[in-house]
């Protein structure tokens, strides 16, 4: 059989269809044509809402892990700002504290110079600002130790006020610094006065009832004298200005068996918690001097002539 008469064409069983530019030409056609349907008249919205719908369990899957970790990021992030947050309030806070306190305080100061001024100009006498440094560190001692000594003319003896009352007096002086005993060392004592009923006496420190407590010493069983008294500088040992709060009474015990009862007082002025004093010039400065004493007259016999010891 000649080749020539042999049929080229596929079997039926390999017929292919349609040629690939065909059907390209034919899917652009109906790709573009449901375009412009989709674009006019939404004809493919329940096909694409139906496929939504379909596809969303599979896409909610598919998100947990990414939601996860950003959950987890996100947790670690929000935790992380929240402590530095609560530090960062903590510290605030300890500032705002601090500014509440040093407020406070410096009110506190305030008005303590207030009364010092005035009460500086209600003294006759001059005094010297000062400041208190610290506690002196004998512990069987009631003293303290200010900023002013002679480079300010602080003089030894002179009497130390804060805004309440007599605090104490200047026992040794420095050239930077001064060394005040305060009224309720045991060793210091002052001359009052009872502001009730004018009777004179003399207050010492006593720390036998509590820590900042003064006795007025040497008053008979009988004398008057009553819890809530006020006792004032007498004047009369000419180093305090008289008329300045000492003390007040908190105790009297009389005894049958004694000649003098037991007053127990209570300092005015802030023993334990002063920070600014005034420093006054002692009186004895103020003082005229003793004048000389005149020579004694001479002796004479009955001629009037002078007789020579």
């Amino acid at each position: 059989m000649p080749l020539g008469s042999l049929d080229r064409a596929p079997p039926p069983f390999f017929r292919q269809g349609p040629s690939a530019l065909s059907r390209l030409a034919v899917c652009s056609a109906l790709a573009l044509f449901l375009m412009v349907a989709d674009a006019r008249f939404k004809v493919m919205q329940p096909l694409r809402m139906a496929l939504g719908t379909v596809l969303y369990p599979v896409q909610w899957l598919a998100l947990q892990p990414v939601h996860l970790v950003q959950g987890s990021s996100e947790y670690f992030y929000s935790l992380n700002a929240a402590q530095r947050s609560k530090e960062e309030a903590f510290k605030q806070l300890g500032l705002q504290s601090q500014k509440a306190n040093q407020v406070e305080q410096l009110t506190l100061e305030n008005e303590r110079l207030r009364k010092l001024l005035d009460l500086r100009q209600r003294l006759q006498t001059t005094g010297i600002a000062a400041q208190v440094l610290y506690d002196a560190a004998d512990p069987y001692s009631r003293k303290v130790v200010i900023d002013k000594g002679l480079l300010d003319k602080v003089k030894p003896g002179s009497p130390v006020l804060d805004e309440r009352g007599v605090l104490g007096q200047v026992t040794r002086v420095y050239p930077m610094v001064s060394e005040v005993t305060l009224i309720t060392d045991r060793d210091h004592a002052i001359p009052v006065l009872n502001t009730r009923t004018g009777a004179r006496g003399v207050a010492f420190g006593d720390t036998s009832t509590h820590a900042d407590a003064m006795e007025l010493r040497y008053m008979a069983a009988n004398s008057d004298a009553v819890v809530g008294d006020l006792l004032t500088t007498s004047g009369v040992d000419g180093i305090y200005p008289p008329g300045l709060p000492v003390a007040r009474v908190e105790k009297v015990d009389r005894r049958v068996d004694a000649i003098f009862a037991r007053i127990y007082c209570v300092p005015a002025a802030l023993v334990s918690g002063a920070s600014h004093v005034l420093v006054l010039e002692p009186l004895t400065d103020q003082v005229p001097a003793r004048p000389a004493p005149e020579p004694p007259a001479a002796v004479r016999n009955k001629r009037g002539d002078p007789i020579k010891p």
